[in-house]
């Protein structure tokens, strides 16, 4: 009469841990997807970083030419600008492609190895005056994959629809006089 009593324990037993088992392993399906997220978004950092610190050098090389290279640039840009300087129209040019993903192509032709709605924007933000330098502000925007709060500087703003998706690196650069 005693075994009757404890007929269905082990029964219980086992759907109570397998009910355990299936909380586990959908919190680790989730955290599978966090950390794809922020591997994304680090991968885009990287990105931007590289081609922020790329565009800063070639205005450096470029100095005489620095004004030329202010400048918006990315997926709202169909064309490469043409700004009267052969250094710089092809720096921004290449610039501009990079922003668009040339650095990688898919077998098919489509660009793919830039930053989601990548935007580069350069931005004079003093204007030289005797004996001051000139100081530039290269930016790069994209889009995140999750809400953050909304950068202070004004590249790509209201192209990602919610300011707090868009990501932004600067570089200040500041070029002396060549007088």
């Amino acid at each position: 009469m005693i075994a009757s009593r404890n007929a269905g324990f082990s029964l219980i037993e086992i759907l109570v841990t397998i009910v355990i088992l299936m909380v586990g392993l959908l919190g680790l399906a989730g955290l599978q997807g966090r950390a794809l997220t922020s591997q994304l978004e680090s991968y885009q950092r990287s990105q931007a970083l590289i081609l922020l610190k790329d565009m800063a050098n070639r205005i450096s090389a470029n100095r005489s030419n620095a004004s030329l290279y202010v400048a918006t640039l990315g997926t709202d840009v169909t064309a490469c600008p043409a700004v009267g300087n052969a250094v710089a129209t092809s720096d921004l040019c290449e610039w501009h492609n990079s922003l668009m993903g040339a650095a990688e192509v898919q077998s098919g032709g489509g660009n793919v190895g830039a930053m989601i709605g990548a935007r580069g924007c350069v931005y004079e933000t003093v204007v030289p005056a005797s004996g001051v330098p000139a100081q530039y502000l290269v930016a790069i925007a994209w889009q995140g994959m999750n809400r953050t709060a909304a950068p202070a500087v004004n590249c790509g703003v209201g192209s990602y629809g919610d300011d707090t998706l868009r990501r932004v690196v600067t570089l200040p650069i500041s070029i002396a006089d060549m007088n």
